[in-house]
């Protein structure tokens, strides 16, 4: 379908508008959150002197709440059959738990703020996938999915060169980047409520009376479940970007620099996403997340065995390239598999299964961390990306029988 071109620019402008004001909303949210995450790892470690598996047990918990969340806020989207106003409650939630970190005075309130942001993202995020699914046409879902990424991944590497810029100014005040960080997360809230529109529901879209029971379930269907079961396969072979940062700061990085990192690898992360939804739309979702896979691979065995900044750097943008070539697909796929009314329980069954697997994950690396050292923690990284890859070359052949590729 090529309507107008085919080329990344020509699909750039058929996306509709809304997806173009949601990716601007998580721009901003992200924005405001990796300013906060680019210097909390280092904060715990250094300044309040918790261990690596500590942060691995905050950071996951943290995400496997979110993705807990998702699971009833998306079912009540498909219930209610509205999801805009469910999306922004996420959004104000998160906004509302940015002034607790520079108020903290103790761990537990830092500890606190995390879990409330953590919320807020689990609220909006199964809504919002649906909302740009249902935006989308069938035709641009991929491209449409890789441009919300792309647009959320460049508020994600602005915030931590926004966070380098002022440790710089203030000479390490993580307090001052902190209240900094307040702004951008009330001005995504703001256009959320102003400049989202929501599409009418399909006349022929089924109601959906209670989602989470198990007759409901069924009815998802065996081609959501094999892309469930292949996200939860990948999530397990990685772990939080926190440890990204802990990674840089262990060769030795200065402090005022160390949220570098997560801007390399955003950088990555934003340039690939939406050349790779477009690739998928085309008929390759599987083809892609397969070299998305084998990146991770190289990605941490680069970080496994670094010994200065170049190495590390590489690692952390090989990092990032893996993210943008399997995150958008994944959701992707999942709206592939649904039909649209189940939208939201979809994205959040998937995402509380990814969301516990990540779980797993950050806390085996925290443990790894602590009794082998960074070397030991990526090294079992990579052994379990190259696992999640074979179990998806070993899966292939069903995904193309069951058609999961966009018509």
């Amino acid at each position: 379908m090529s309507q107008g071109g085919s080329g990344p620019i020509a699909v750039w402008r058929r996306i509709p508008r809304g997806v173009w004001v949601l990716g601007c909303v998580s721009l901003a949210m992200d924005m405001s959150s990796e300013m906060i995450h680019a210097l909390l790892p280092v904060y715990l470690v250094v300044v309040l002197g918790t261990s690596a598996l500590t942060v691995g047990i905050i950071e996951g918990v943290a995400e496997s709440t979110a993705a807990m969340v998702k699971v009833f806020s998306g079912a009540l989207s498909d219930r209610l059959g509205r999801r805009r106003w469910l999306a922004a409650f996420g959004y104000g939630l998160a906004a509302a738990s940015k002034p607790i970190f520079p108020l903290a005075t103790s761990i537990e309130w830092l500890i606190a703020a995390r879990f409330i942001d953590r919320i807020g993202k689990g609220i909006r995020g199964a809504p919002r996938d649906a909302l740009v699914a249902d935006l989308s046409p069938a035709h641009l879902r991929g491209a449409s999915f890789g441009l919300r990424q792309s647009l959320d991944t460049v508020g994600a590497f602005l915030g931590p060169l926004l966070a380098v810029g002022l440790m710089w100014l203030t000479s390490d005040n993580f307090t001052a980047i902190f209240w900094f960080a307040v702004i951008p997360a009330f001005l995504a809230f703001a256009l959320m409520v102003v400049a989202v529109k929501e599409p009418a529901r399909a006349p022929h879209a089924r109601a959906v009376r209670f989602p989470l029971n198990r007759r409901q379930f069924a009815t998802l269907g065996a081609r959501y479940w094999w892309v469930l079961a292949v996200g939860a396969i990948f999530t397990l072979a990685r772990f939080s970007e926190a440890f990204l940062v802990l990674r840089a700061q262990s060769i030795g990085m200065a402090l005022a620099l160390v949220p570098i990192v997560l801007v390399a690898m955003n950088v990555a992360y934003a340039v690939a996403a939406y050349p790779a939804g477009i690739v998928s739309d085309r008929g390759g979702r599987v083809s892609v997340l397969i070299v998305g896979i084998l990146v991770l691979v190289v990605a941490d065995l680069v970080l496994a065995t670094a010994t200065q900044t170049f190495g590390v750097m590489l690692g952390v943008m090989l990092w990032g390239l893996h993210m943008g070539l399997t995150q958008g697909i994944f959701a992707s796929l999942v709206a592939d598999a649904v039909a649209a009314e189940r939208r939201g329980t979809a994205y959040g069954v998937f995402n509380l299964v990814t969301g516990m697997a990540l779980l797993v994950a950050s806390m085996i690396a925290g443990l790894l961390w602590d009794i082998a050292g960074p070397g030991g923690a990526f090294l079992a990284g990579a052994v379990f990306a190259a696992l999640a890859c074979a179990g998806l070359l070993a899966m292939r052949r069903h995904f193309a029988s069951q058609d999961l590729r966009t018509s």
